[in-house]
């Protein structure tokens, strides 16, 4: 899998650069040894990123993203907050994006799958690109999806009922397992610890109160490239978006934090 080239972010500060977590095609993955030999020096050849492959059809709400910008193809994360609306993040934006849900393995169709095309993308009107502040986008998709035991929605937080350091959450997604690894055909899922503030401060541009930092830095547990926009799950809640963490996946990442925007996203759905 190779990096994406239009949502990335470099700080200089060696293991501080960052990276919005995307997924290029297959076709790009030729790229892939060279990139990650410049990018990930530091890191064992064969350092896994802890996790476990989901339950099929554990988590209902998840949707897998396909997003086409110009002549390109990615893949990010998403997940089902309303029959016809899905939540990702801002940067996995694009010219179109096409929604499945009901899928474990992204390449084994199934007949819980539902296919549906994105009507309108509503990406956050104050998002920057360059620090990923306000990295949070609500899709519409082109018809209401039908419920059922492998689709379902996810529950979100009120104004109030943010998340505290300390909690320990669940992250869900299809992307790397390791920064040499290609991404993941099947959901995986990981626990992820929330974490004081301060843990997040090597981001420049990290602010607590728009964004979660997550993820103990004494274990090698992240959210990864591809898992992009995917939910941060605590307490059968959507608290987080996973927006963008470290080229070495050493911890904590950044995710965005749902309970802040809860105006803008009621705003949206009401008038919509």
């Amino acid at each position: 899998m190779a990096l994406a080239t239009n949502p990335r972010r470099w700080e200089m500060g060696g293991a501080e650069a960052v990276f919005a977590l995307c997924i290029l095609s297959r076709k790009m993955k030729l790229l892939l040894p060279l990139l990650l030999t410049l990018l990930f020096h530091e890191a064992a050849a064969d350092e896994i990123i802890g996790g476990e492959e989901s339950k099929p059809h554990s988590h209902p709400y998840m949707a897998f993203l396909k997003i086409k910008d110009h002549r390109s193809l990615y893949h990010c994360g998403g997940f089902l907050i309303r029959r016809d609306f899905v939540m990702t993040a801002a940067h996995c934006t694009g010219h179109s994006i096409t929604v499945i849900l009901g899928a474990h393995n992204i390449t084994k169709r199934e007949a819980s799958w539902q296919t549906l095309n994105v009507k309108h993308q509503f990406p956050h009107p104050e998002y920057d690109p360059k620090s990923y502040i306000n990295d949070i986008m609500l899709l519409k998709l082109e018809d209401k999806v039908k419920l059922t035991t492998e689709v379902g929605i996810l529950p979100l937080p009120s104004t109030f009922n943010s998340v505290s350091p300390g909690k320990l959450c669940q992250a869900t997604g299809w992307g790397m397992t390791g920064i040499r690894a290609p991404a993941s055909d099947t959901l995986q899922e990981v626990k992820l610890r929330l974490m004081d503030p301060i843990n997040c401060k090597v981001y420049k541009a990290f602010h607590e109160k728009l964004q979660l930092c997550v993820g103990n830095p004494k274990s090698i547990q992240p959210a990864f490239e591809g898992d992009s926009g995917g939910p941060l799950v605590c307490s059968g809640v959507a608290q987080g978006i996973i927006s963008y963490g470290r080229t070495n996946a050493v911890p904590p990442s950044v995710f965005t934090r749902i309970a802040y925007y809860r105006p803008w996203i009621n705003q949206i759905l009401k008038s919509n």
